[in-house]
């Protein structure tokens, strides 16, 4: 592409400054001379080292890979006109309509930001796991990233890796474990109809038909459908049993935003043959949301 990368250093300082700090959960404090992120901010946000992001900023560094750029744009919550403008000015092609959308929107970014004491989750379409709130980790298990790439449901689910300790913590459904399974794999297929052209899902579907047997008898089966919701027991080693209500519902863009609804109910103390990762808070999820060309709705459950 035409290398155009003498407008980037601007652009991510004007990006930058317009962000205010309670968008992305930071507290914007007194001391501040300016109203927008510092540079040590945005580069926790987007996961680089602030070198790195001053380099970007006075031109040193033309040339972000596609991950860095998604990362900036996924940081500075961006639009997906502004995303594209980014690829663009870095050298990159911007991701093509029949892939799988990884960016958050902006409004379910700063959702994510000032929900900080419920638990809260963002998926893309095929259950790629992009962002967690602290309390998600704190009942279901922090979330591993895997060779693979990011943590992924299906994998987590049967493969067994990837998305934390929430197998051992859901002690009860108001569904059944085949129906769970049954609507998961049959989502996936609806998301391969929708992006046919995205590598990643195709790969996910070769995976774990190649690995899971109970994966590739559902697939078989040629079901397709949207996930549904339902009620669970999540045991937390703090607070002993937590009833929650997951429900799904859809957001604008491309992503899905799970947390879980809480529901009143007297906990039991933990049993000594459940170990459950549970750091001093709570965290269950319930509500997602999903957004694409047809806003269909989706549910979310890090593994089941």
């Amino acid at each position: 592409m035409q290398d155009s990368h003498g407008d980037l250093g601007v652009l991510l300082r004007l990006w930058r400054d317009r962000l205010s700090p309670v968008d992305v959960g930071l507290l914007a404090g007194d001391s501040r001379r300016a109203p927008g992120l510092r540079r040590e901010e945005l580069a926790s946000l987007a996961g680089l080292s602030v070198e790195y992001v001053v380099r970007l900023e006075q031109g040193r560094a033309r040339r972000p890979s596609q991950q860095v750029a998604a990362a900036l744009a996924r940081a500075l919550q961006l639009s997906d006109a502004e995303r594209d403008h980014l690829f663009v000015v870095a050298g990159l092609l911007p991701p093509l309509p029949g892939e799988v959308p990884a960016h958050i929107p902006p409004g379910v970014q700063r959702l994510v930001a000032r929900l900080g004491e419920i638990p809260l989750a963002v998926f893309t379409a095929s259950w790629d796991l992009l962002t967690w709130s602290p309390l998600w980790a704190a009942l279901l298990g922090e979330p591993v990233r895997s060779g693979t790439g990011r943590p992924n449901l299906l994998r987590s689910h049967f493969a067994g890796t990837g998305l934390g300790d929430a197998e051992s913590c859901i002690v009860r459904r108001s569904g059944s474990l085949d129906a769970f399974e049954a609507s998961l794999v049959a989502d996936l297929r609806r998301v391969q109809g929708r992006y046919p052209g995205d590598r990643g899902v195709r790969a996910l579907v070769a995976e774990l038909l190649a690995s899971s047997p109970r994966f590739r008898e559902l697939w078989e089966n040629g079901a397709v459908g949207e996930h549904q919701s339902e009620r669970k027991v999540v045991r937390s080693d703090v607070v002993g049993d937590v009833e929650l209500d997951w429900t799904c519902s859809a957001s604008p863009g491309p992503t899905c935003v799970s947390s879980p609804i809480r529901r009143p109910r007297d906990p039991r103390p933990p049993r000594s043959s459940t170990s459950c990762a549970s750091p001093p808070s709570l965290r269950p999820r319930a509500k997602v949301y999903e957004a694409g060309p047809s806003r269909e709705r989706s549910r979310v459950e890090p593994r089941a």
